[in-house]
């Protein structure tokens, strides 16, 4: 049973979000203020968090991004909750790195799909759990990365954009496949946010970077690694 942290000061919004998941099938955990989730992440390391934006004492992002910081939940997958509806709020929290992001009011259904869709992308894929790339290497099981042999810091998102493109490598990828990889659908959304993580990925891979590719009216690609 997947056990899911909800962080959201709105004790009603926290109880019927609660109740649904509950009738999923899912264990809940809930925390009302941003400090007492932090904290109740790092003890628990839950499966995934449910984080609002406006919470009292620490706000989301920077609930957010302690948890990232922290090796217990930094790949743990979030789906942010907010009042905020407007495109840059989304893009916002989706550049931050969350792995969805569901504007107030929504509906509990489409709620417990998003979360079913984020868990199934979180689990391992079935076959080899070990993969390699060139200088890449991959630790499915881990969601751990290493560059020429080093430990290389990737976000959830960058290592499921990366690990996609290699184990396709010298195709090109169309963006809405790359979308619904890591996102589980397409909008306008995450078609700039896409950039946004393709650019930190190519730095963070430094002189590596070379080998992402934009494909210019498609989307990316990865370099064979006997080019």
């Amino acid at each position: 049973m997947h056990r899911i942290l909800i962080i959201e000061d709105e004790r009603d919004i926290a109880d019927l979000i609660g109740f649904n998941l509950q009738r999923a099938g899912y264990e809940v955990i809930k925390a009302n203020d941003g400090i007492e989730g932090t904290d109740v992440a790092l003890r628990e390391r839950p499966d995934l968090i449910l984080l609002d934006l406006m919470l009292p004492g620490r706000d989301g992002y920077a609930v957010f991004r302690e948890l990232r910081r922290d090796p217990r939940t930094a790949n743990t997958p979030v789906i942010m909750l907010t009042a905020r509806a407007q495109t840059e709020d989304r893009i916002q929290g989706l550049e931050a790195g969350a792995d969805d992001y569901l504007t107030k009011p929504f509906s509990p259904k489409e709620l417990v799909l998003r979360v079913q869709a984020v868990l199934k992308r979180f689990n391992t894929s079935p076959g080899n759990v070990d993969f390699t790339h060139g200088p890449f290497r991959f630790d499915k099981n881990a969601l751990k990365f290493y560059l020429d042999s080093e430990p290389t810091e990737l976000t959830s998102i960058e290592f499921k954009l990366l690990l996609f493109l290699c184990e396709r490598a010298g195709k090109a990828q169309d963006r809405n496949d790359l979308h619904c990889t890591v996102w589980g659908y397409s909008d306008a959304t995450h078609s700039r946010t896409l950039d946004t993580h393709m650019k930190r990925l190519r730095q963070k891979l430094g002189p590596h970077g070379s080998w992402v590719e934009t494909v210019r009216g498609i989307g990316y690609s990865v370099a064979k690694a006997d080019a």
